[in-house]
């Protein structure tokens, strides 16, 4: 059970074809832009996101994650026209990272680790993990490593912004993208696990006891004296 709830986390990416297609625009916007201007290379973009979004139909995989792709694509490509600069196809993402470092990291100083309160949401055990300590601290440690990548990619990305480094600003995003993205997912699913061990804990030897009495009262049982005589 829990290895199915666990599937959710990634699935809530899109999972790891997910990650990896939220590149594809990025990748086509930078040359695109190179060879044919601001103008074609946002079309380009759009195009590739929409074409990504169809191909999930298609395949009848997750939707939302590749509805949130094109949106975030087109908030992207929107301010990229309206500065008249190609770096301002990144802006969006910088401070999307920013604010994400601060929600995970405001939540661990309330002591409701972002990474528990999702996580209970999704298994249903709502906020039973805040009454033991060692769950709460699992939940800590998946928290700081989202908001540890999620501030690298701002600190990295706004430098190559606040320098014109257009080119590198699509290496930084791709590279700080989904393969940290899949580091981290690792810590969570870790720390899920520990976490579900104390919330859920495993039968103890005196109910397992129970359960395999209660089975082997439906057996049959010895014939009796009585039963021999009728």
């Amino acid at each position: 059970m829990t290895e199915t709830k666990q599937q959710t986390i990634l699935e809530q990416l899109g999972g790891l074809s997910g990650l990896i297609y939220s590149s594809l625009p990025v990748i086509a916007f930078v040359p695109a832009n190179s060879l044919w201007g601001l103008g074609p290379a946002v079309w380009i973009a759009l195009g590739v996101a929409a074409a990504i979004l169809v191909w999930r139909v298609v395949r009848r995989g997750p939707i939302q994650p590749a509805i949130s792709g094109f949106l975030g694509v087109g908030v992207c490509a929107f301010i990229a026209y309206r500065t008249g600069d190609a770096k301002g196809y990144f802006l969006f993402g910088i401070y999307t990272s920013l604010l994400y470092a601060a929600v995970f990291i405001v939540s661990i100083l309330v002591r409701w680790p972002l990474v528990g309160v999702v996580w209970g949401y999704l298994n249903g055990h709502k906020n039973a993990w805040r009454a033991h300590k060692s769950a709460v601290r699992a939940y800590d440690i998946a928290t700081v490593a989202w908001a540890l990548v999620f501030g690298a990619r701002y600190l990295v990305q706004s430098q190559l912004y606040d320098a014109d480094q257009t080119g590198w600003l699509a290496v930084a995003r791709i590279g700080m993208g989904w393969p940290l993205t899949g580091l981290v997912l690792l810590v969570t699913i870790w720390a899920v696990r520990r976490a579900d061990r104390v919330v859920e804990p495993a039968p103890a030897p005196a109910d397992l006891d129970q359960i395999e009495g209660a089975g082997e009262g439906t057996t049959d049982r010895p014939e009796s004296d009585v039963d021999r005589g009728a």
